[in-house]
């Protein structure tokens, strides 16, 4: 690491810290040149692989344009979608891959959205799934009424036990 002092390349770490949840690591280092003692914050950068084969930088951007475009006259709040991508990131960094296809993002993103709006997340999973039929369609909505009466039973449950 270069010293922002002396110029000089040779330095040796004093002290380490995670920061931010994990996400980044906080070091402080002491120039074996100069002596003088700075700040580096390393972060992970998280590289997603297009289809084309062409590796661009991880952007919530990116996933809050594409969820926008699949929220489109939903009842959808801008912080929702903003949440959605803090979500999405976290689930890829926790992964420890620091390379991933675009297609993983895009799955990464199916849960989130399925908990936020299901008529965005059908129209968001017809699109990543590749759905070519209108049984695929049907089967996702039936998937997801299933999951809604699982989640109704467990409600139901809670309030019957007291919890």
């Amino acid at each position: 690491m270069r010293c922002p002092f002396c110029r000089g390349d040779d330095s040796r770490v004093v002290d380490s810290r995670e920061v931010e949840d994990g996400q980044a690591i906080r070091r402080r280092r002491s120039c074996s040149a100069c002596g003088r003692r700075f700040t580096t914050i390393e972060e992970l950068v998280l590289s997603v692989v297009k289809r084309s084969g062409v590796t661009e930088p991880f952007s919530r951007d990116k996933v809050v344009t594409g969820v926008r475009r699949a929220c489109q006259g939903r009842p959808v709040e801008e912080d929702a979608l903003q949440q959605l991508a803090q979500q999405v990131e976290e689930a890829i960094r926790s992964s420890g891959i620091a390379e991933l296809p675009s297609h993983e993002v895009g799955l990464a993103i199916l849960g989130p959205l399925r908990e936020l709006d299901e008529v965005a997340y059908l129209r968001f999973a017809s699109v990543y799934r590749a759905y070519s039929s209108v049984e695929d369609f049907e089967k996702e909505i039936a998937d997801l009424r299933a999951a809604r009466e699982t989640q109704r039973d467990g409600e139901q449950r809670d309030v019957e036990s007291g919890g």
